[in-house]
C-alpha cells in the first residue's frame, strides 16, 4: 500500500514538471519566433528558461514536500500530547470511529480500552482516522524536487530541439510546433492513463492548452513587434 503511495506521488510529480515543461517554453520560444528572427537568440532564451523554470518547479515540489512532512510531524506532537492530557476525550473519539462502522457500544468500549494500552499505536491510529493523515517519507521533498525539475528539463528539451539545426526562426517554429504538439499528445494519453480519464479526450484536452498557450505568446509577440 504504502510503495503503491509512494509510485502514485512520484507520477504525480513526473505529470507535473512535464506539463510545464513542455507548455512554457514551447510558448516563450513560439512569441520569441514572432519578433526576433535569429533561432540562437530564441534558443539562448529557451535555455535559460528551462535552467530557471527546473530550479523554481524543484524547489517549489521541496518546499512542497517539507511542509507535508513538517505538518504531519507537528500534528503528531499535539496528538502525543492530547493522549497524555486528555485520554478520556481520545478514547471517546475511539468510539466514535467505530461507532460510524456499526460496532455495537460494548465492541466500542473494549477496542477504545485496548488500544489506549499502547500509546504509540494509539496516536497512529488517530493521524490515520481522525486526521486522515499517513505518515510521510521523509525523503519525499527532495525526491519530489528532484522528479519535477528533471521532468521539466526534460520536456523543456523537446520545443528547443529544432531551434538548434535551423537559422530562421521561423522554420525553427514550424518544427518546433509539429515535434511539440506529437509530445503533448503522447504526454496527454500518459496523463489520462494515469489519472482515468478518457485516452483521447484528456490527450487532446493538453494538446490544446499546449497549442493555444503558444499561439497566443506568438499573436502577442508578432503585434508588439510589428
Amino acid at each position: 500500500m504504502e510503495n503503491h503511495s509512494q509510485g502514485s506521488q512520484s507520477i504525480q510529480d513526473m505529470v507535473i514538471g512535464m506539463s510545464d515543461g513542455l507548455t512554457v517554453p514551447f510558448a516563450l520560444a513560439a512569441g520569441l519566433s514572432g519578433a526576433v528572427a535569429s533561432s540562437s537568440i530564441i534558443l539562448t532564451a529557451g535555455v535559460a528558461e528551462i535552467i530557471a523554470g527546473s530550479i523554481a518547479m524543484g524547489l517549489g515540489g521541496y518546499l512542497a514536500g517539507m511542509a507535508q512532512v513538517n505538518h504531519y510531524n507537528s500534528e503528531l506532537k499535539r496528538e502525543y500530547e492530547e493522549v497524555e492530557l486528555f485520554p478520556d476525550k481520545e478514547k471517546q473519539e475511539v468510539r466514535d470511529v467505530f461507532k460510524e462502522y456499526g460496532l455495537s457500544e460494548h465492541l466500542q468500549n473494549e477496542i477504545a480500552e485496548e488500544m489506549s494500552k499502547d500509546k504509540d499505536k494509539w496516536v497512529q491510529f488517530m493521524m490515520r482516522f481522525e486526521l486522515d493523515l499517513n505518515t510521510p517519507d521523509p525523503n519525499r521533498p527532495w525526491k519530489s524536487g528532484l522528479t519535477i525539475a528533471t521532468a521539466y528539463i526534460i520536456g523543456g528539451t523537446i520545443p528547443m530541439l529544432p531551434y538548434i539545426f535551423t537559422e530562421s526562426s521561423e522554420i525553427g517554429l514550424k518544427f518546433s510546433a509539429i515535434l511539440t504538439l506529437i509530445a503533448l499528445f503522447i504526454f496527454g494519453i500518459f496523463k489520462s492513463k494515469v489519472t482515468g480519464q478518457p485516452l483521447f479526450s484528456g490527450a487532446l484536452k493538453v494538446l490544446l492548452i499546449g497549442a493555444l498557450a503558444a499561439s497566443a505568446a506568438y499573436a502577442i509577440a508578432k503585434a508588439m513587434g510589428v
